[in-house]
C-alpha cells in the first residue's frame, strides 16, 4: 500500500526542477499521485476500508492545495504537471 524507497527516488529524479530537488511542489504532487493510485487499487479489493478510506480523501485534498498552489504562481507549469500525471481537473 505504502510507496517504496527506490519508486520515491525515481519520482523525485524524474518530477525533480533541479538537481538534489525534493520539496518543490511538482516532486510533492507526483508522490501524493503515486500513494493515491495504489490506495485506489487497495479498495478494489477492500472495499469496507473506511480508515484509509479518510486518508485517501486527505491526501486527495493535499495534492489538490498543491496543485492549485502551482496554478496560481504558474498556469503553465500546472498545465504540463496535470498533463505527465495523468490528473483530470
Amino acid at each position: 500500500m505504502s510507496i517504496t524507497a527506490e519508486r520515491k527516488l525515481e519520482l523525485v529524479k524524474e518530477y525533480a526542477t533541479k538537481e538534489g530537488d525534493t520539496g518543490s511542489p511538482e516532486v510533492q504532487v507526483a508522490i501524493l499521485t503515486e500513494r493515491i493510485t495504489n490506495l485506489t487499487g487497495h479498495f478494489k479489493t477492500h472495499a469496507k476500508d473506511n480508515h484509509s478510506r479518510r486518508g485517501l480523501l486527505k491526501l486527495v485534498s493535499q495534492r489538490r492545495s498543491l496543485l492549485d498552489y502551482v496554478k496560481s504562481k504558474d498556469e503553465e507549469r500546472y498545465k504540463t504537471l496535470i498533463q505527465r500525471l495523468g490528473i483530470r481537473r
